[in-house]
């Protein structure tokens, strides 16, 4: 199983404005957390696309690429490049050009996103929320498969006999597909021949076991039963896990409380957040070791290839944050690979 981190570059906001306060350096701070990923081991770091005022990254490609000049191993992608609001042309072109930068390591997780505002920013139509991805995803994966590109639409000006540089190292360039539970997604995904990552934030991971059942389904029927699928959730790691959850519980509780208000959603409970962060619950709050028991307890459910972890799912201490990462690349990916049967990374690969 590939092992890794995501995160929104989450900013910290004035009570009284709702603007950012005092967070001008997020962004140098997100791209020493992924050089620190790398160093200590770790296979993936993603990073989201939003444009409001609570996280500081609309253009992960522009973040990935100043990552890739730190870093020697460790896989760079969107999580997610809102496909919907953009131009895939662009899209493709951007991640072709971080691969090769980075050598051959970018790929690009298309998503729908969990929030709106790109839409009127870029002069879409949410009324066409679900045809736009449609489109621009299936555009996306002619885009990579052909160099010269015959194309006609219905939300993007069509393209006749051009070709669309550059060319990425990787052939093809890896695209996954961000869904949240919707059953037509991960089918979508499957008869493109895309594999999946499937969100996890909330509730009882358990419920989500046949949505990974019918993505396998679907892969199989299209042919392409090896397509890998991935679980994303939200989590922290200190040294004990009343320290995690200490730690974690006030940013956490903060920011989705905040989220939760503009979408209707009851504020959040200390007794949930414990709840969750239990055994079978879906936050990965804990020790290394109540981390890599949950992993393999939802490897048990789920038998997917790879897990992303998003660390700050509100601010956080950037020191906290690095020992974090420190604690997962050292002790949790190890014993999670020694009980799957995986090989390590080796001292060249880790950056040692």
């Amino acid at each position: 199983m590939e092992l890794g981190l995501y995160s929104f570059a989450e900013t910290r906001l004035d009570p009284a404005t709702g603007q950012p306060a005092g967070d001008d350096d997020r962004i140098r701070r997100l791209v020493e957390e992924i050089e620190h990923a790398d160093r200590v081991g770790l296979d993936v770091f993603g990073v989201g696309e939003h444009h409001r005022p609570d996280y500081a990254v609309s253009s992960p490609a522009v973040v990935l690429a100043a990552a890739a000049t730190r870093t020697s191993r460790i896989r760079l992608t969107s999580a997610v490049t809102v496909l919907s609001s953009d131009d895939p042309v662009r899209v493709f072109q951007d991640f072709a050009t971080l691969d090769q930068l980075s050598s051959g390591r970018a790929e690009i997780m298309a998503g729908r996103g969990s929030f709106t505002e790109s839409f009127p920013l870029f002069g879409q139509d949410l009324g066409d929320y679900e045809a736009l991805f449609d489109e621009k995803l299936r555009l996306l994966v002619q885009l990579r498969d052909q160099i010269v590109v015959d194309w006609t639409g219905h939300h993007r000006p069509s393209i006749a006999g051009r070709g669309v540089y550059p060319r990425p190292v990787q052939n093809p360039l890896p695209i996954w597909v961000a869904v949240g539970g919707t059953p037509r997604s991960v089918v979508r995904a499957a008869r493109l021949g895309l594999p999946v990552a499937l969100a996890i934030i909330g509730g009882q991971p358990a419920r989500f076991k046949p949505m990974a059942d019918l993505f396998r389904d679907a892969a199989a029927e299209a042919r392409r039963p090896e397509l890998p699928f991935s679980i994303n959730a939200h989590g922290f790691i200190a040294e004990s896990g009343d320290e995690a959850r200490a730690m974690a519980w006030r940013p956490f509780s903060e920011t989705m409380g905040r989220i939760g208000r503009e979408r209707g959603w009851p504020p959040p409970t200390r007794a949930q957040f414990e709840a969750e962060c239990g055994p079978t619950g879906a936050l990965f709050v804990g020790s290394p070791d109540e981390v890599v028991e949950k992993i393999l307890y939802q490897h048990r459910l789920f038998a997917h290839q790879r897990f992303l972890l998003q660390m700050t799912v509100g601010p956080m201490p950037h020191d906290a944050v690095l020992r974090a990462i420190e604690l997962y690349g050292t002790i949790v990916a190890p014993a999670v690979r020694e009980a799957l049967g995986a090989p390590a990374p080796t001292s060249a690969e880790a950056g040692a």
